[in-house]
């Protein structure tokens, strides 16, 4: 398992029935997470310290409980990257901070390349990987279906002081502007993508993982350049091996000279030996000479 050991900004202080207490910056916020079985706690005094609690409802959904005074947004830096946080509906914060991991690698894999590179990041969310990648020195073309969230990407993008840097925003359904732009023969040298288990674009159209990553990873090899430097998927997906993820990056990555590998991504817990699983990935990256 690939570890996001490097925050300084945050860390899991404790975890045990199905919840964590998470430091974000100077703030700590307990939220839900279905991996944490465990119903005993490592540290129970540390539980009196969070500023807010997040509580499912029997019906679904669920709400904010805050236990002390939250700033609307606060920022946290990973390295020399901020990100804005904003607790959201269904538990989010606006960041996944087990992806420093794969910020990591593809800030390596820029930066080594010695060459201009262009990412296409799909299902970008708050652009946590557009960040990484403007800040490597490569050129980033954002997709995801949600204004609001692309809204947020520019905030982050803005406070890590990349504002200049080559990005362009685009609101739309991935799959669909895959297509237009192998319409126009825009090419990528690196392509990213965190899709969801379920979604819907922004004129309805519905996401499911296992019915459509295939299809999608096919699609995006035809934007690829002719010297790609990697494609990544990230997947919260229950069920699904990280191992899918890398036969279908074998499948569809023939033609290209490279390495495959896939695993899992955790966080570790402060003071302990315990690590939270959260999430799986499948990478393809060009061999170097």
């Amino acid at each position: 398992m690939d570890i996001a050991k490097e925050w300084k900004d945050y860390e899991i202080l404790d975890m045990a029935n199905g919840e964590k207490l998470e430091r974000w910056g100077n703030i700590n916020l307990i939220r839900p997470d279905p991996q944490i079985i465990w119903k005993s706690k490592s540290f129970p005094e540390k539980w009196n310290s969070a500023n807010a609690r997040y509580n499912r409802s029997n019906t679904g959904g669920g709400a904010w409980e805050y236990k002390k005074r939250l700033p609307e947004s606060w920022p946290i830096k990973y390295k020399n990257l901020t990100f804005n946080i904003k607790p959201m509906g269904f538990k989010h914060t606006g960041l996944f901070p087990e992806q420093a991991v794969n910020w990591d690698w593809m800030i390596s894999k820029i930066k080594n390349s010695n060459r201009e590179i262009k990412v296409l990041n799909l299902f970008a969310y708050t652009g946590g990987a557009t960040v990484a990648c403007l800040s490597a020195g490569a050129s980033v073309c954002h997709v995801d279906s949600s204004k609001g969230m692309t809204l947020w990407a520019k905030e982050n993008v803005e406070s890590s002081g990349l504002k200049e840097k080559p990005v362009r925003f685009i609101v739309d359904d991935v799959t669909k502007f895959v297509q237009r732009e192998i319409r126009r023969e825009n090419h990528y040298d690196a392509i990213i993508m965190d899709p969801p288990s379920y979604g819907r674009g922004k004129n309805g159209e519905v996401w499911q993982f296992e019915n459509n990553i295939a299809d999608l990873v096919e699609l995006c090899t035809k934007v690829l350049s002719n010297n790609p430097l990697f494609f990544l998927i990230n997947s919260y997906t229950t069920g699904i091996s990280s191992k899918v993820l890398s036969n279908i990056l074998e499948i569809n990555m023939k033609k290209h000279k490279g390495k495959i590998s896939c695993g899992e991504i955790g966080l570790p817990m402060t003071n302990s030996n315990l690590i939270l699983p959260c999430g799986i990935y499948g990478r393809w990256e060009k061999i170097d000479k």
